[in-house]
């Protein structure tokens, strides 16, 4: 901080040019810049002073700073062609001669120029690309390159591991901070950096468009690439055709979110006003949602017992309903007092019924809800649904199959069907866990089973469940979600994982990406499934097919 504050004012009474990089690094320090910035006039510096400013996108770094600067951005270029170009553009034929193994390391060259532009241009699919976007860059890059020439200097044959491990744990797998988006990762990157990459008549495509090359200089690559197409087929990022619609849907809802924020909520048409629509809102919001339960009769009817932990699981899932039922509840009421006058209308009631205009879920239900997408209207009625699952679960005893989107907390549910297994047969219970076969059978057909359980209610995307093969299958056209069939959960002790499966992650929402709670669970991953494959795992991994609580269609 001293030193920059040093800089600056020598570069104010010299005219001299001052650069400070990374200043989202020192957010502590950005009052200080603000105040210094503030002060300013041309009467106390000299006309050649400039000042520049490096930083990444970050909420700490000063509006005032932003709105009298002069702003400069550097993002990779808008589609798969032109981010390669941009690459070879960077380059020099004297580079690409480099190499003592110039074959090699030209074919090298390319395949991992057009890895980087796929492994970005994913992140426009959203969470069927990767589950965090990750701000990869250009110096990832360049350091892969630098490594792969080394390596060629000092090798006599290319060492592919050594690249692979580099390029997908450290250069780029630094900023992957999700397993899945890491095993994702490296399946990519087997298909960039592996044997078979330098021979003659590779694709990186099933089409065969995209494809290595006869090695050249700079202008025989350059005259290639602008012979793609500028929209890329989704097959060259490993997705199915069904990605573009989920592009378009991506879009499309980051564009009304737009639309929605910038809504004034002056009116509501037709004569009404803002406060009748609320109004009217609030009272059938809470006309519709259940009271809260009876946490005393749960326990007394469910008490505790070392043979059944689902007893706790039920009276647990109604206790963290009663949380969410009661805000609604006391703020619904407080929400129509304030429309009426009578009593004053707080901050948090006004952007509760502000979210409530635009049909959004208020933060002051969301913070106290399970992690739900859906909009305001949909989220209620889900809700009702979710509650009615757990009532029928009092009054009729644990169902036959277990509706395991309805479940506020299903983590606790499965590591109760755990212990419910590990007592009834007296062994450790960091021995069990799960296998999965999908039944055939309808969900009102099924019968409970002597171990594990059957639950219902997970939608799959990227892939579809095929009923008469008994495996996975591709989507078929248009259809972004499919239902998979009722899951019987059973219980092994050592299991050995089978082989032809795909290890398929569950999803509470289509978000997928969560964060680590202090219960030690992510807000959004259940488990892992095991399912019956054809294809090979990879094939599965680059489509991003996972499975989900909740969709919306």
């Amino acid at each position: 901080g001293r030193k920059a504050e040093a800089l600056i004012q020598e570069g104010i009474e010299r005219g001299s040019w001052v650069l400070l990089q990374n200043c989202h690094l020192a957010v502590t320090w950005m009052p200080t810049l603000e105040a210094l910035v503030e002060h300013f006039t041309p009467e106390t510096m000299k006309r050649e002073f400039r000042l520049w400013l490096t930083s990444m996108p970050s909420a700490a770094f000063p509006v005032s700073v932003l709105q009298v600067g002069v702003k400069m951005t550097n993002e990779p270029p808008k589609g798969l062609r032109n981010n390669v170009t941009r690459s070879f553009l960077s380059f020099t034929d004297d580079f690409l001669d480099s190499s003592r193994k110039p074959a090699e390391f030209k074919k090298l060259i390319f395949s991992l120029c057009l890895f980087h532009a796929v492994i970005q241009e994913r992140r426009k699919f959203g969470p069927l690309g990767w589950n965090i976007a990750y701000e990869f860059t250009n110096s990832d890059l360049q350091m892969c390159l630098k490594q792969l020439h080394h390596f060629l200097e000092i090798y006599e044959h290319v060492p592919y591991v050594v690249m692979k491990f580099l390029t997908g744990h450290i250069n780029y797998g630094g900023r992957v901070t999700d397993d899945w988006d890491r095993r994702c990762l490296m399946t990519l990157l087997e298909g960039f950096m592996s044997p078979p990459v330098v021979e003659d008549g590779y694709t990186f495509s099933p089409s065969g468009l995209y494809h290595t090359m006869t090695p050249g200089n700079r202008a025989y690559y350059l005259s290639y690439i602008t012979s793609w197409p500028l929209n890329p087929h989704p097959e060259v990022f490993g997705l199915h055709a069904n990605a573009d619609i989920t592009c378009a849907r991506n879009e499309t809802a980051e564009l009304m979110g737009y639309v929605l924020s910038m809504q004034t909520g002056s009116g509501a048409g037709k004569g009404i006003s803002r406060e009748q629509v609320l109004a009217t809102m609030a009272a059938e919001i809470a006309g519709k949602i259940p009271q809260v339960f009876p946490v005393e009769q749960f326990a007394a009817k469910y008490p505790t017992k070392y043979e059944q932990c689902f007893n706790t699981v039920l009276v647990q899932e109604a206790v963290r309903f009663n949380r969410l039922l009661k805000v609604m509840h006391t703020t619904l009421k407080n929400l129509s007092m304030a429309i009426r006058g009578e009593v004053v209308m707080s901050q948090d009631l006004e952007n509760m019924g502000n979210s409530m205009f635009i049909n959004q879920v208020p933060t002051l239900w969301a913070d106290k809800a399970y992690p739900s997408l859906r909009p305001l209207s949909a989220w209620v009625d889900d809700l009702v649904r979710r509650c009615g699952f757990i009532q029928e679960w009092f009054d009729g005893g644990p169902p036959a199959v277990f509706w395991v989107s309805g479940l506020y907390f299903p983590q606790a549910f499965l590591t109760g069907t755990l212990q419910n297994y590990a007592r009834k047969y007296q062994i450790s219970i960091d021995t069990v866990s799960f296998s999965f076969e999908i039944m055939r059978t309808p969900v009102k057909q099924c019968t409970p089973k002597e171990d594990g359980v059957l639950v219902y209610g997970l939608f799959m995307e990227g892939a579809r469940w095929d009923s008469e093969a008994g495996v996975i299958a591709e989507s078929r056209p248009k259809e972004l979600f499919t239902d998979l069939p009722v899951v019987w959960l059973k219980p092994e002790v050592n299991r050995v994982r089978p082989t032809g499966v795909y290890s398929c992650p569950v999803y509470k929402t289509l978000r997928r990406a969560g964060t680590l709670s202090t219960t030690g669970h992510s807000t959004n991953f259940v488990l892992a499934m095991d399912l019956p494959s054809t294809h090979a795992e990879a094939h599965w991994i680059s489509r991003g097919v996972a499975c989900f609580c909740e969709v919306i269609q």
